[in-house]
């Protein structure tokens, strides 16, 4: 049986700041022990989403998707619900966390569980970059919003029903 909780953090650690989805999961992973009141949680990375990443959504009550967000007007970090949509990436190798949660619905013929959407800012995301001061400070306050929402203290919680922006 696969845990309720699924957080996917993604990106190239080559790439400085692109770095930052798998290195809150490094972060997280540090902190399970210390929370048992999270349940069981899994954690999943890859260099980006694919087609078959659709089935990892398979038999959960929520999930998080992270990556790093080249938007750093949205400093430190956006965050919230998402829902199924077949966008342009639906026909590429790499997909959106939209894009993962329509093929799942294509292919289950059931509602993806609820899901958001943590794009942590970055600055530098050239190849053989370090991650950035900003980025750092970026993905300190992340990891203190995700720690809120394994605990269910995020305000706008998806709806256990559906799925919505």
């Amino acid at each position: 049986m696969k845990p309720p909780v699924l957080i996917f953090g993604w990106g190239n650690p080559s790439r400085g700041d692109d770095a930052l989805g798998p290195l809150l999961l490094e972060r997280v992973e540090a902190m399970l022990g210390e929370h048992p009141e999270w349940g069981a949680v899994e954690l999943l990375t890859d260099f980006q989403l694919q087609v078959e990443h659709a089935l990892d959504l398979e038999g959960r009550d929520r999930v998080l998707f992270v990556d790093a967000s080249a938007r750093s007007d949205q400093a430190p970090f956006r965050a919230g619900c998402i829902a199924p949509e077949q966008d342009a990436s639906f026909t590429t190798h790499a997909l959106s966390p939209q894009g993962v949660m329509h093929v799942y619905r294509q292919v289950t013929a059931a509602e993806p569980p609820p899901c958001h959407l943590l794009a942590i800012a970055g600055q530098a995301f050239e190849l053989g970059t370090p991650l950035s001061a900003a980025a750092s400070a970026h993905l300190d306050a992340a990891v203190d919003w995700t720690r809120d929402w394994l605990a269910g203290r995020v305000p706008g919680a998806c709806p256990p029903d559906r799925n919505g922006a």
